[in-house]
C-alpha cells in the first residue's frame, strides 16, 4: 500500500481544499459522521453497536439456542429511566432464522430482560458440585438491617466462618507455595515442553522408519493384549481349495501335454473359476443385470481344453 493510500485508510489524509477554520473537522466536510454507517439512524435515537448475549436463549422463532457470548450488530435506544438511570432497549435479528429478538436492560435488578422473541434458557445446579457460594435471597437481604436478626444468625455465621477457614488458609498457602519462585516454575515448564518435544521427535522418526505418514503413539497394555486375542484364519484351507479346484479342472485322460504347458493350463482354469465366482456373487447381490451376466458368462465360458469342454448355459 502506498503512502497516500495508507494516510487515507487511516483517516489522516488532509484534502488540499479543506481548510479547518471554514469546513471544521473532516467528517463535516465530507458529509458523514464519525462513525458511519452505525450512525445512519441516529435522528431516531438509535445507535447500531455490538451486543453480546449475556445468556443462553431459546430463539422465538426456530427453537434454537443462542449461547452466551453470541454477538449480534443490535439498535440501541433509550426506552425509560429508572430514577435517574437509563434503560436501555437492544432489537436484533437471530442468524438462524432472522426472528426479531428484544431484550431491555433492568437496572433495579441489574441484569436484562427479554421482552419479546426468545425465552431465557434455566439452568439449575448444585452448589456443592459447583463449588460456589449461595447468595441471600432479597428478603434476607432486607432483614440483615435488623439488628435482632443479625443478633440471632450471628452465632450461625461464626460457625460458617470457623469451618470454611481452615480451607481458604489451606489455598491460601497453596497459592502462595506455586507462585513463590517465578524463576522454577519457568523452568520445570521449559524442561517438561523439552522432554515433550523430544518424545514426539522419536515418535516421528520411528514411523517414518517403518514406511507411515502418521505419528504412532506409544503402545499400551490394554492394546498388547486385544492385539494378543485376535487370530488371524490359517491358509491350510485357502491351499486345500485350490488344490481341489486345479484337480477338478484338470483331464482324467493321460495327455501327451508337457508338464509346464499342463500347469499353466490349470492355472487359467483356477482363475476363470474364480471370475465365474465372482460374477455368481455380484449377480446375487444385485450388482448387474442377470442378462448382462449370462452373455459375458456364455462369451467367455465357452473353452475347449485337452479332453474336457466347459460351457455355460444361457438363461
Amino acid at each position: 500500500m502506498s503512502s497516500l493510500a495508507a494516510a487515507r485508510a487511516d483517516n489522516f489524509y488532509y484534502p488540499p481544499e479543506w481548510t479547518p477554520d471554514q469546513q471544521g473537522s473532516l467528517n463535516n466536510f465530507h458529509g458523514q459522521h464519525a462513525l458511519r454507517e452505525r450512525a445512519r439512524k441516529l435522528d431516531q435515537g438509535i445507535l447500531i453497536i455490538r451486543f453480546e448475549m449475556p445468556f443462553n436463549i431459546w430463539c422465538g422463532g426456530c427453537n434454537s439456542m443462542i449461547a452466551k457470548g453470541v454477538r449480534f450488530n443490535a439498535e440501541k435506544k433509550q426506552v425509560g429511566n429508572y430514577y435517574s438511570t437509563k434503560i436501555w432497549s437492544f432489537t436484533m435479528k437471530s442468524a438462524c432464522c432472522k426472528h426479531v429478538i428484544v431484550i431491555h436492560t433492568d437496572p433495579k435488578n441489574c441484569e436484562y430482560v427479554i421482552v419479546s422473541g426468545a425465552q431465557r434458557k434455566t439452568e439449575d445446579f448444585d452448589i456443592e458440585d459447583a463449588e460456589t457460594f449461595a447468595l441471600p435471597a432479597d428478603e434476607e437481604r432486607g432483614k440483615l438491617s435488623d439488628p435482632f436478626y443479625r443478633l440471632e444468625h450471628q452465632e450461625e455465621d461464626l460457625q460458617k466462618k470457623k469451618k470454611a477457614e481452615p480451607v481458604l488458609v489451606r489455598l491460601q498457602r497453596l497459592a502462595d507455595t506455586r507462585h513463590a519462585d517465578d524463576y522454577s516454575l519457568n523452568k520445570a515448564l521449559r524442561a517438561q515442553l523439552r522432554s515433550q518435544k523430544k518424545r514426539v521427535a522419536e515418535e516421528e522418526a520411528a514411523s517414518r522408519k517403518i514406511g507411515l505418514g502418521v505419528r504412532l503413539l506409544p503402545a499400551s497394555e490394554e492394546e498388547t493384549a486385544a492385539a494378543a486375542r485376535i487370530k488371524f484364519p490359517p491358509k491350510f484351507d485357502h491351499n486345500r481349495n485350490n488344490k481341489r479346484a486345479l484337480i477338478n479342472s484338470s483331464c482324467i485322460f493321460s495327455s501327451s501335454v508337457p508338464p509346464a504347458a499342463n500347469k499353466r493350463r490349470m492355472e487359467l482354469e483356477t482363475k476363470r473359476r474364480k471370475i465365474k465366482a465372482a460374477a455368481a456373487s455380484n449377480l446375487l447381490t444385485g450388482a448387474f443385470k442377470p442378462s448382462s451376466w449370462s452373455e459375458n458368462g456364455g462369451s467367455k465360458g465357452g473353452h475347449r481344453g485337452t479332453g474336457t469342454i466347459v460351457t455355460a448355459r444361457k438363461s
